[in-house]
């Protein structure tokens, strides 16, 4: 017999713990083993109960979960999912937690009030499924010191090949592993970079504010019809695709709800074939940890024009899903962990 899930739900407040708790119970594989209205009695249970998965609100009284976050990685780390307000100040907490160590995030006013309650009970279902799935090399990767590794495999490295477009494509555990690429990149850094980041509105600016202040290049969320300069980053507004568009002789970025019937937006398949239409050979497709396959379709195309596919090892990945379909399918050029993306990188742009 399969053991069930046990689940911590920690927030103050009540209507929010019993509409948490209502929504879990519905899948049979999971067991709601305790509840908790503040920091001191969830770290308790914590403690006694041992779950396999938390979720943590982060505005509380008292002990804030951020607070509360840093004890549980400190002295009993265990896969946690913070329950998050859309707010500005929200979204920067909620990014700081995703540094801490938390796995990943639900937005509270997306969770619990609005009409499309189904869809993120499935969701947080879906995310808590794959995070017990994963749960030992979560806590293994969040916990681990980032050391700078040696290379763990190379493909068929196209030497003499000109990389002039960089796209790179994460999402679980992405604004902790970015900090392991971004800030790496020289200040004369001769490229443009985008990023899709899988994550809801507000949450991307935050983002990338706080990328900027720790990078030599410039960090910050795409905007519509801004022209692309060499030696910035741009990071898809959450909730919106980002695509690269030719206007004459210039190239500018085009944010976009279209299409709709996507599975993610942003959508790294998206941004990435709009890039290989106007660069082909010369991009550079970059696949980093996260759940599930986008980005594979867009490396397909990129790969049957001879361009370049740089993937995330699977030891350095939070989530070893997105990096793992590239490779399956054998399409990658070279494999390296997060803290030697960068370089990497630079290889290939000093070609």
């Amino acid at each position: 017999m399969i053991r069930k899930t046990k689940i911590i739900v920690v927030d103050d407040s009540a209507f929010m713990r019993k509409a948490i708790e209502m929504m879990l119970r519905e899948e049979s594989s999971f067991e709601i083993v305790a509840t908790a209205n503040n920091g001191e009695d969830a770290l308790k249970y914590i403690r006694e109960l041992k779950p396999d998965v938390v979720t943590l609100d982060i505005e509380m009284p008292g002990m804030t979960g951020l607070e509360v976050l840093e004890r549980i990685m400190k002295d009993m780390p265990t896969p946690v999912i913070m329950i998050s307000s859309l707010s500005t100040e929200g979204a920067d907490e909620t990014i700081k937690a995703l540094e801490l160590g938390a796995v990943d995030f639900i937005p509270k006013s997306l969770s619990y009030v609005s009409l499309d309650i189904v869809k993120i009970k499935d969701t947080l279902i879906e995310k808590i499924k794959n995070i017990r799935s994963l749960s030992k090399s979560i806590i293994k990767n969040v916990m681990s010191p980032r050391k700078k590794l040696p290379v763990l495999s190379l493909q068929h490295n196209k030497i003499g090949k000109k990389i002039r477009f960089i796209a790179i494509g994460i999402s679980t555990g992405g604004p902790r592993t970015l900090q392991e690429v971004i800030p790496r990149l020289p200040k004369d850094f001769p490229r443009p970079v985008m990023v899709v980041q899988h994550m809801p509105p507000k949450f991307t600016k935050s983002l990338a504010e706080r990328l900027d202040k720790m990078s030599e290049v410039r960090v910050k969320e795409a905007e519509h019809h801004e022209s692309v300069k060499s030696g910035t980053v741009y990071i898809a507004p959450g909730g919106k695709h980002m695509k690269l568009k030719k206007n004459g002789t210039s190239l500018q970025i085009e944010i976009s709800d279209t299409p709709d019937n996507t599975l993610h937006r942003p959508s790294v398949d998206i941004m990435l074939e709009s890039i290989v239409d106007i660069y082909g050979s010369q991009t550079l497709s970059v696949i980093m940890t996260g759940m599930g396959k986008d980005g594979l379709k867009g490396s397909n195309s990129l790969y049957g024009k001879n361009g370049m596919i740089l993937s995330e090892s699977e030891e350095s990945c939070v989530v070893y899903g997105m990096p793992k379909a590239v490779v399956e399918a054998g399409i990658v050029d070279r494999i390296e962990p997060a803290t030697n993306i960068a370089e990497a990188i630079m290889d290939y742009v000093r070609q």
